[in-house]
This record gives C-alpha cells, structure tokens and sequence, in this order.
C-alpha cells in the first residue's frame, strides 16, 4: 500500500520556512500561519498497488464463428473497426497476432474469427469475473488470460446491456481477487488507477484523478468521470482507489476521434455489484417499472407553476394499464418524491424505480395543478428490452365550434372544444384543441392539433372553462400551458409581446 511519512514531511517543511523567514519565524503568529498553511504534498507511487491489484486483473479475448468467405477485403471496413467507431472499446488493434485468422478443426467452411480484446477483473477465488457485456456480447467463445500466462476459456453467466455489466466463469481455485471499495467515500479529486489491457497490451496501468460522479449518461448508472488514460481494450478493467478497492469498472470514453481525449466513465461498483449479484443467482437482472415516460423539468417552468426550484420528473406520458396508471397518475404530474426519496433530477426517477423490487407496493409523491398529492403504486416488472410504441391519431373528427376571443387571440391561439371521440383517441377527460397558432402562442412551440388540458395550475377540460381562465390570467407575464401532443405531456411557456 502506498504509505507517506507526514511527520518528516511536515518537519522539513517548517525547517526550512524557519531557515528563510530568520527571526520572524519565532513570532506566535508565525507558528499559526506554518500550523494552517496546506502542508506540500508529493506524487503518489502506485508501485505497491500494481503489485497488490494486477494479479486479480484478466484480459479476455473473444472469438466468434464466421465463413471465411465473409471475411473483409484488406482495406476494407469489417464489423470490428465498425465497432471500434460505435463504442470505443473491445476491440484489438488492427493487424496483432490476434487478429489474425485461424482454420477451425470443424472444418465446414468455417474460421474462428477474433472478435475483440477487453479486461476484467476476479471477483471471487473461486473463478467469478466481472467485465462489461459489450466485451462478451456475440461471443462463441471466452478466453481469460490471468497476469500469470494461464489461459482459461469462460462461461458467459449473464449479462446486462442497460448497465453494461457482465459476469464469467472460469473452472479454477485458489485465486486473486479484488477487494470492493465504498463508492459513497469516493472524492472528486483523489488519485484512481486503472489496469487493463489497451489495444491488447496486458497489464497496462493508467492513473489520474476523479473528475466528477454521478455523470447522467445513462437511464440506470451515474457514471463516475475520470480523467485516467482508457483507450479501447480498457473495457471492463478495474478502477481503483488508492486503498487498493475497485470503486468502478472502466466503461467508455468521450472521443471526437476514437481516441483516449481525458474523459473518461466507469460504472460505479455499488451498481455493478448490485448487477453481477443477479446475474450469479438467475442470469438475468430484475427490474421494477411503473409505466411513465418523463422529461425534466425547466426553472422557467417550475416557478410559473408554483413548484419554486426545477426538480422531480414531469411525466410525458402514461401507458396505458400500467402501474402509474392504476395509482391514478396523469400526464403533466411532476413526480418529486419516490418511496419516501426526494427526486432532484427527472433522470434519478429511473435509477430508484428500477432498483425497487417487482411487487412492491411504494408511496410516490406529484405535484399537480399547484398541490401536492401522495399516490401508493406496486411496481411490476420490466419487460427485457421492452420498447413501447407511441400510437398516433389518423382521425378526422367533425368540426366543432371555435374560440377566437380576444383573450385567446392575445395569445396567439385558435382552440376548438373537443369530441367525445378525441378525447377517446387522446385518452384525456377534457381539454381544447388547438386550431391554430400566430405570434407568441408559435414562438412557445404550441402546434395545430395539440390539446391543452390546463392553463397554470388550473385544469381546463371544456371550451367555456378555457376562455374563463384565459381571461383571468396575467397577460404581462410567461402563461404556463400544460399541453398533449400524442401521448406525451409538455408544459410550454406563452410570453405576449410587450408593446
């Protein structure tokens, strides 16, 4: 472990302040002055790390089936530099040994085509290794190379693409492995290393500082930033705090061109941890959903409507049948607390959501039309790269009666009442649809056909209530308009020219 003598260091210090102040330096406040001055500090030496850490860290080769007739042509892109392009990671440097291709023994037309190199790290003595799922994924063949030469071939015990976490096997004993450290005691500003296998060079060792946590890259991870050398190859290695414990596992990178630019993410411990965890036990992850599409939520937007400062999630859209939508949560509810956890952040609703365990019965906290309501919903069960569709309307209605009031009007709308049959289509109670858009109501972004369903804090479901607010409200400011536009919800800031 890396040790400092602080008492020498101080000592020399003070002499030599001491011998260049001369006698001022025996003065009271003097002392005080040498006492709080921040005390030099010297470059770490990672040397006893390296030591302690490397052999716990593997490289691991992938190989994949393909007909030698598919091979690229020399010069020609193949799927590998495709990838490089598309994640940066995974993939060895052209023309090594290792991309070269060798015949199988099948024989039928058949090679074993190099795929990738990444890293990884022993989680277990018993063979457990964690990586990312990019290093593993579409592979035929795993093959874990220990700082010790021996070569194993892996298991693929499951994998999770949301988080990009992986877990193999490999038959052995008696081995290395790391210690896990307390990412909540990770500072931004202190010393991490990483130890991978770059473009195939194993065992090579990086160091830098902690740039930044909690990085919003990702609908499940807050990613920890880093300004460490990770170049691809790097993927799935260890990083690691100064007591020698993996904080994250090196994951991506920032690059305009490729190529290492000092930006750098590795997935918190805690959450791959958490991943690899379930993987070991059922090989797949298990995650909870309640059935919103959300959005953040503007400064603009939250001090027009009464909430003060931008924080929860607003919710665009409800699915239909959902879990949300049983608890009775609407399109245009801002979700600022879940299961007793206060949302800053619309992308932190996610995270706490799918961390909560399918059947759940939680309390969620929303603000609607300027109060607060507490709403119980039971979580279910993510669907496994689920996707819901969003479905638009293709219907003509009749066409209904219009307001052109000058209320209205001053605020650049057309709006018409709705029938029943769009508010079926629109699946909302009431609202007014709007017809047409001039001036301020176009420069907000409101669109022909978009239903608005309340002005501020006050909901509008029929023509007559629309024109009532409208004339009520103070023209010489922003009007918050929450609207519909398909099945997703937004609020909109209408700002009347000044004259």
């Amino acid at each position: 472990m890396f040790r400092m003598d602080w008492k020498k260091l101080r000592g020399y210090g003070l002499a030599v302040a001491l011998a260049i102040s001369g006698t001022a330096a025996i003065l009271p406040h003097a002392t005080v002055s040498a006492q709080s001055a921040p005390q030099p500090r010297s470059l770490p030496d990672f040397t006893e790390l390296v030591e302690a850490v490397s052999p716990a860290v593997v490289n691991i080769r992938t190989t994949e089936r393909a007909r030698s007739s598919s091979s690229a042509a020399p010069g020609q892109m193949d799927e590998e530099m495709q990838e490089f392009f598309r994640r940066f990671f995974g993939v060895p440097m052209p023309n090594t040994p290792r991309q070269q291709q060798r015949p199988s023994p099948r024989g039928g037309g058949e090679d074993e085509a190099p795929r990738g190199v990444g890293s990884g790290f022993i989680l277990t003595p018993d063979g457990f290794v964690m990586t990312n799922a990019h290093v593993v994924e579409g592979a035929d063949e795993v093959v874990v190379t220990l700082s010790d030469r021996r070569e194993f071939k892996a298991r693929i015990i499951g994998a999770d693409k949301r988080t990009d976490v992986a877990v193999v096997k490999i038959e052995a004993t008696g081995l290395p492995f790391v210690r896990v450290g307390d990412i909540n005691k990770l500072k931004v500003g202190e010393w991490v290393m990483a130890i991978g296998s770059p473009f195939g060079l194993d065992n090579t060792v990086t160091a830098g500082i902690v740039s930044a946590k909690g990085r919003d890259t990702g609908d499940y991870l807050p990613f920890i930033q880093t300004d460490v050398a990770i170049n691809p190859g790097n993927s799935g290695g260890p990083l690691i705090n100064m007591r020698g414990e993996v904080v994250g596992i090196n994951s991506q990178i920032y690059s305009r061109s490729g190529g290492f630019m000092g930006i750098s993410f590795a997935i918190p411990i805690d959450e791959a941890t958490r991943v690899a965890e379930q993987l070991r036990t059922s090989g797949r992850v298990s995650r909870g959903r309640i059935g919103v599409q959300i959005d953040q939520v503007t400064r603009d937007v939250a001090e027009s409507i009464g909430l003060g400062r931008p924080q929860g999630a607003l919710v665009r859209s409800v699915e239909s049948g959902s879990p949300a939508a049983q608890a009775g949560i609407e399109a245009g509810d801002i979700i600022t607390k879940f299961n007793g956890q206060a949302i800053d952040r619309a992308t932190e609703l996610p995270r706490l959501v799918g961390n909560t365990k399918p059947g759940s019965r939680v309390n969620l906290t929303v603000f609607r039309r300027g109060n607060a309501r507490d709403l119980a919903v039971t979580v279910a069960e993510i669907e496994p790269e689920q996707r819901a569709a969003a479905r638009r309307s293709s219907t003509t209605p009749a066409e209904p009666a219009r307001a052109q009031t000058p209320a209205a009007q001053s605020l650049g709308l057309v709006v018409s009442e709705l029938t029943e049959a769009q508010k079926r289509e629109a699946k909302v109670k009431g609202g007014v649809k709007v017809d047409a858009v001039t001036e301020a109501a176009e420069r907000a972004g409101i669109r022909e056909g978009d239903i608005i369903v309340a002005i501020g804090n006050t909901e509008v479901t029929t023509l007559r209530e629309f024109e009532a607010v409208i004339a009520r409200v103070d023209k010489s400011k922003a009007v918050p308009v929450l609207l519909r536009r398909g099945e997703l919800a937004s609020y909109l800031l209408i700002r009347p020219a000044r004259g």
